[in-house]
């Protein structure tokens, strides 16, 4: 949003060279620049123009030891928030979070995100599927090592490929993102049962193959609520790996009783997302 030569090498050379120099502008049509600051960089990549539901990514490059945010950052952090309302015939932008990765914050718990790069993907519906579509994009994220640096970009694209260079990148992308599946659901990694302990105490029942580490993360049904990062119980029941959290986190006068909970379930390279109201 780089002697004598016989002629059929020479032509051989000359068709390379004129194959690389196009192959750079393709890539910028399907991809705005990078925008750079600090210890980061960012840019919008554009999948193929068919129909009014267009596939789009956020592009994001972090240095060596640093990172940035899911949507819920855990103990401690900034998400990332966006701002598309500056675009043209776009009628709803959806961001799709790749399952992230739990690391310590540096103050004794943990948070939650991305290392080295990543692909955000973006649906995006537009107006008029016969009209140009432009994405235009206010981020707002941070980058942490130590100490976390807030950092604002503006990314512009157009969506004009029949055939995007970026298809496979935004492919790959959407693999990372954690499916939708259902409690019982007959995965080698899922949720067998999701269950209370008193009033403030939940339990959450895993399945999983033997060997695999797990992460299981927990969101409230608006951003205001600040759940806890589920602990693994050491001794979990036989065939199961037992994660426990608490009720806190809670906006003020607001009670838990049948709320409606995000779990995400991470285990190696699959990922699955539940949505549960807590009985």
């Amino acid at each position: 949003m780089i002697i004598q030569v016989p002629l059929r090498a020479t032509l051989g050379i000359g068709l390379a060279m004129l194959a690389s120099s196009m192959t750079p502008k393709a890539h910028a049509q399907d991809a705005s620049p990078w925008q750079r600051s600090g210890h980061a960089a960012v840019r919008l990549l554009a999948g193929s123009r068919s129909g009014s539901v267009l596939l789009g990514g956020v592009a994001m490059q972090l240095e060596q030891g640093w990172k940035t945010y899911w949507r819920n950052p855990g103990d401690s952090g900034v998400p990332p928030r966006f701002d598309f309302s500056k675009s043209d015939n776009v009628e709803a932008v959806t961001v799709l979070w790749p399952a992230p990765t739990k690391f310590d914050d540096g103050a004794g718990g943990h948070s939650l995100g991305y290392h080295n790069q990543i692909v955000l993907p973006l649906r995006i519906v537009a107006k008029n599927a016969d009209r140009p579509v432009t994405l235009r994009a206010d981020i707002n994220y941070a980058v942490c090592e130590k100490i976390c640096i807030p950092v604002e970009a503006n990314a512009e694209l157009s969506f004009a490929s029949v055939a995007s260079t970026e298809d496979g990148a935004l492919s790959a992308a959407l693999d990372t993102v954690p499916k939708p599946a259902s409690i019982g659901d007959p995965n080698p990694l899922t949720i067998r049962d999701v269950k209370r302990e008193g009033k403030s105490t939940v339990l959450v029942d895993v399945a999983a193959p033997d060997g695999k580490e797990v992460n299981l993360f927990v969101e409230g049904p608006t951003p205001d609520w600040g759940l806890p990062i589920p602990n693994l119980i050491e001794k979990s029941p036989l065939g199961v790996k037992r994660f426990t959290f608490e009720l806190d986190g809670l906006p003020p006068g607001v009670k838990p009783d049948g709320a409606a909970l995000k779990l995400t379930l991470v285990g190696g390279d699959r990922s699955y997302e539940f949505n549960i109201n807590l009985d």
